[in-house]
């Protein structure tokens, strides 16, 4: 049964700053030194192989996350975390000609994979981009929707991705997470840190639905009213 959480009923307080940092976020960025450190363990990246995308399509993955996330023809989408391209070349057949889709990976490996796979497919709709760790690297005011599907934690720098990622969305644009209800080192998010990480940036959560037969959930944020200050951003407890 599908279930949808208002905001501001889940309580969020108590998840805010109060825990040591883990140790394995020893190793960050310098471009992400001035936001706070996240209080979680992170999972080793995978990549979506082909392999697997059968079985994904016989479930009905992509279609029904892209009517949950209304994509409809002539959208411009950015699918973060690519891979090699499982849900890029399924947006670009969405959005038609007319619209755009950007596939964008830290995987450098992945991403000249999937740019033979679009060019063997002629998928002529299709951009990609290296992202870093820190920074999607998107530009400013250009996306519908961004797709954040079992990635998101793998994230080691939420803070600092969260916020360089708000300039990206276009007016009434949402981000769009799809992830597993777990701990975050196995693959997996649980919601309430997933809506804290948000919140502190400054996003409000619009929907959230389970999806047992996705084996997943699905998120859907908006920009709130102003973006938080770097300085006033708070990390969030992982207890």
């Amino acid at each position: 049964m599908m279930l949808r959480f208002a905001f501001a009923a889940l309580g969020l307080g108590s998840l805010l700053a109060g825990c040591d940092a883990f140790e394995q976020n020893a190793d960050r960025p310098e471009t992400a030194l001035e936001f706070p450190e996240p209080d979680r363990p992170v999972s080793k990246v995978v990549s979506n192989q082909f392999s697997n995308e059968d079985a994904r399509d016989e479930r009905g993955e992509a279609q029904q996350v892209m009517d949950l996330a209304n994509i409809a023809p002539g959208m411009t989408v950015a699918d973060i975390g690519a891979g090699e391209g499982y849900y890029t070349v399924r947006l670009a057949q969405r959005v038609g000609e007319d619209g755009r889709v950007l596939a964008q990976d830290i995987d450098r490996e992945a991403l000249e994979r999937l740019g033979r796979r679009v060019e063997r497919e002629r998928l002529e709709n299709i951009s990609i981009k290296l992202g870093e760790a820190d920074d999607p690297q998107l530009p400013d005011d250009s996306f519908d929707r961004i797709f954040l599907v079992h990635m998101y934690h793998e994230v080691t720098e939420p803070y600092a991705f969260l916020w360089r990622m708000w300039p990206a969305l276009a007016e009434g644009g949402q981000i769009i997470v799809v992830d597993v209800d777990r701990p975050t080192n196995s693959h997996g998010i649980p919601p309430a840190l997933l809506f804290c990480e948000f919140a502190a940036v400054g996003y409000n959560l619009v929907e959230f639905v389970e999806r047992p037969d996705l084996k997943s959930y699905f998120a859907r944020f908006e920009r709130g009213e102003e973006k938080s200050a770097v300085e006033a951003i708070e990390a969030c407890n992982n207890a």
